[in-house]
C-alpha cells in the first residue's frame, strides 16, 4: 500500500496580516519537490480571512475549484454574473473552464472567515465557465459520510465537478470507526483530518494532517478524538495531463 503523509507543521505558511494560509500542495512561493499534488488534486489551501477583507478580481482556468466554508462566510463575483454568499455547511464549486475572472471577500465587519479551497484539475478542457453552491444539513455527516462533490452526469449528490472525484464530509464521534469505500476503483484517496485525531490505515493523522492512500479500495479511519474530516477521491492520472 502507497501511502503519502502530510503534517500539519510541514505545511507552507502565509501570513499577509488580513490572510493567513496554510498550504499543503504548493502553491505562491512555497515549494516542495514532494509537494506537487496528490493526482489531480493540485491545491488544498486553508485560509483565514479578517472581516472585511479578502481577495480582488483575478482569473483561472482550466480549474475545479472548491470552496468548503468551515465558519463565517464569504462572498463570490465573477464576470460570469454569480454574486452569492457562502456560508457554514454550504460549498461551492467554480468550473472556470476556458476563463474566468472573480473576486472573494469576507462581507462580515466582525467575524473572520475560515475555509478550506481546493483546486483539482479537469477532466475536459476549455469547457463553458460553471458554478455551483449548494448548502449541506451537518446531522447527515455524523458518523456517516457526507457527500458533496461528485462528478457531471450523476446521480449522486453534491455539487457538480468537471472530473471523476468525490468529496465527502464525516463528524465522528470518538471511537466510532468506519471504512471509506472508493466510488471509483482506480481513484486514489486523500484524508485531510479538518479537525480531531484520527489512525487512518493505522497512520496518526492530527489536526489538519492529510494523508493519501493510493492501493486501497477500503480505508480504514479509527477517531481518538471527535473528529471533522474530509475525504477527496480522484483520479491518480488523467490523458488531459499527461
Amino acid at each position: 500500500m502507497d501511502v503519502e503523509i502530510h503534517k500539519n507543521v510541514e505545511r507552507g505558511k502565509v501570513n499577509l496580516g488580513w490572510l493567513q494560509s496554510a498550504h499543503t500542495f504548493n502553491f505562491g512561493s512555497y515549494f516542495r519537490e514532494d509537494r506537487q499534488g496528490f493526482g489531480m488534486l493540485r491545491v488544498l489551501n486553508d485560509d483565514h480571512i479578517l472581516p472585511s477583507q479578502g481577495f480582488g478580481t483575478h482569473p483561472h482556468k482550466n480549474m475545479e475549484i472548491v470552496t468548503i466554508l468551515l465558519s463565517g462566510a464569504l462572498e463570490h463575483r465573477d464576470n460570469q454574473g454569480n454574486h452569492e454568499v457562502i456560508r457554514t455547511n454550504e460549498v461551492q464549486l467554480m468550473s472556470a473552464g476556458k476563463g474566468v475572472t472573480h473576486s472573494e471577500f469576507n462581507p462580515s465587519e466582525a467575524e473572520p472567515s475560515e475555509l478550506l479551497q481546493i483546486w483539482v484539475f479537469p477532466e475536459k478542457l476549455e469547457i463553458q465557465p460553471r458554478y455551483d453552491q449548494k448548502k449541506f444539513n451537518e446531522q447527515d455527516r455524523k458518523n456517516q459520510f457526507q457527500i458533496v462533490v461528485s462528478p457531471l452526469g450523476t446521480d449522486d449528490p453534491g455539487v457538480k465537478m468537471n472530473q471523476q472525484s468525490y468529496f465527502s464530509l464525516i463528524d465522528l464521534d470518538q471511537n466510532h470507526s468506519v471504512s471509506y469505500s472508493k466510488k471509483i476503483k482506480s481513484n486514489g484517496v486523500y484524508v485531510f483530518q479538518i479537525d480531531g485525531e484520527s489512525l487512518v490505515e493505522g497512520n496518526l493523522i492530527e489536526r489538519r494532517d492529510g494523508i493519501g492512500v493510493t492501493e486501497k479500495d477500503e480505508i480504514f479511519i479509527d477517531p481518538k478524538k471527535k473528529s471533522k474530516i474530509l475525504i477527496i477521491e480522484v483520479p491518480l492520472a488523467s490523458g488531459v495531463y499527461l
